[in-house]
């Protein structure tokens, strides 16, 4: 079973500037967990600390994947763990095809777990499953040909960070507002995407400012997130709650900003 445990983490901006202020959360394979806040609450943040992005440092606390502490670890290595991070924004990289960016991501991942060793995924294995992938995300075929999210529109660039996680099969996927931007069909195409993937083998935490998605990735708990800090949690009733009423009863007086 695949488990995430975030222990009192404390994340600061290189200037010193503290955004997620003591976070406890634990998210397991087959659970989906939700986390809601307003804008400037600090859940990107959160999100980019999990995955290692080096502009946020972790001033206190643990985030431990399998019971194995990977605070200290690069991107890519937490990656080769089994974390995954869909973005609310994916970068262009121009010159770099969808096929060979999936290619190179499978093959690191297959050389960590060879202790080191290049065992590269054959092409007929690879092409039968990213075929298969994409016909079950709906991901038009001529985008595995075109360079990564140069020139997509924004559903396009979703549906392919949601293959990346099918094809890469996570052990915990932090999903940071995924739902931004879509129509309703990319919607209901990520969110389908999200329900197949999580089971015995993944879990998920998906990160958002709106209920909209949970009307489709209906999950099993819901934390409110609130200046840096976890401040309720519940079940999928939570949701439609702070869909009905909003944050600010969630909101301690002279609290704002941007994070």
């Amino acid at each position: 079973m695949a488990q995430l445990e975030i222990k009192n983490l404390h994340v600061a901006l290189e200037d010193g500037t503290e955004i997620v202020k003591g976070v406890d959360l634990v998210v397991a394979s087959n659970e989906k967990h939700a986390i809601m806040g307003p804008n400037g609450s600090g859940k990107s943040t959160l999100a980019y600390a999990l995955m290692g992005h080096p502009a946020y440092e972790i001033t206190e606390g643990q985030i431990l994947l399998d019971g194995q502490d990977v605070s200290e670890l690069g991107a890519d290595e937490r990656a080769q763990r089994g974390l995954f991070l869909a973005f609310q924004y994916p970068h262009a990289i121009p010159g770099v095809t969808v096929t060979s960016f999936l290619r190179t991501a499978i093959n690191a991942q297959r050389k960590a777990a060879n202790g080191g060793e290049e065992n590269p995924v054959p092409i007929p294995e690879f092409r039968t499953e990213l075929l298969a992938a994409m016909e079950e995300l709906k991901v038009p075929r001529e985008l595995a040909s075109r360079y990564l999210n140069d020139g997509f529109s924004g559903g396009e660039k979703k549906r392919v960070e949601i293959l990346q996680m099918a094809m890469l099969k996570p052990r915990i996927a932090v999903l940071d507002e995924t739902d931004s931007g879509l129509d309703i069909d990319a919607l209901k195409i990520v969110a389908n995407g999200v329900n197949a993937l999580v089971g015995p083998e993944m879990g998920a935490l998906v990160i958002t400012h709106y209920q909209r998605i949970l009307n489709y990735v209906t999950p099993d708990f819901v934390h409110v997130f609130v200046d840096g800090r976890i401040v309720a949690e519940g079940g999928p009733e939570l949701a439609h709650k702070l869909e009905a009423k909003g944050y600010e009863a969630f909101i301690p007086a002279g609290v704002g900003g941007d994070a």
